[in-house]
């Protein structure tokens, strides 16, 4: 096969519509605008607008509001770091950081933090080290043998 023996599938490339090239093109005249007014012509923007009355998005009452500072965690669970010490994906003798979480495939944003949460079972020791713990993680952990060191103050936490 050459170069210029490429071509789409059929059916993969439907030509546009070229309108207003006369009535035997099946869209001339007004190119299936319909007659005079404003929406038959270019530069036109009326979303939302009814006809003068007042419109919906202005008559419905406005509620809420979008916090800009939200604080947003990445979740890990117990069971999902215990898969990875098992895959040998985390080395259980060395101090699991937030670069060995990213490194191991764990999480894939860390926008915020890590927080840990305590859903599944640990049976390595691991000492950790993340932004957020649930206190049943941090027993869990402690249960096993490991520690937990917050990277955050509870202040901020909080």
């Amino acid at each position: 096969m050459e170069l210029n023996e490429l071509k789409n599938n059929d059916g993969a490339h439907k030509s546009r519509m070229r309108v207003g090239r006369g009535i035997g093109s099946g869209k001339g005249k007004t190119a299936g605008r319909g007659y005079k007014g404003q929406t038959s012509r270019t530069g036109v923007s009326i979303n939302g607008f009814e006809g003068g009355q007042m419109p919906i998005h202005r008559r419905l009452p406005k509620r809420g509001f979008t916090n800009v500072n939200t604080v947003t965690f990445t979740t890990l669970n117990l069971s999902t770091l215990q898969q990875a010490v098992d895959a040998k994906k985390i080395d259980a003798s060395k101090p699991v950081t937030i670069d060995v979480i990213v490194d191991a495939g764990l999480t894939r944003n860390n926008k915020d933090g890590i927080k840990l949460l305590a859903k599944g079972e640990l049976k390595a020791k691991l000492k950790i080290e993340v932004h957020k713990a649930s206190k049943a993680a941090v027993l869990a952990v402690e249960k096993a043998g490991g520690s937990v060191s917050l990277l955050m103050s509870e202040e901020v936490a909080a």
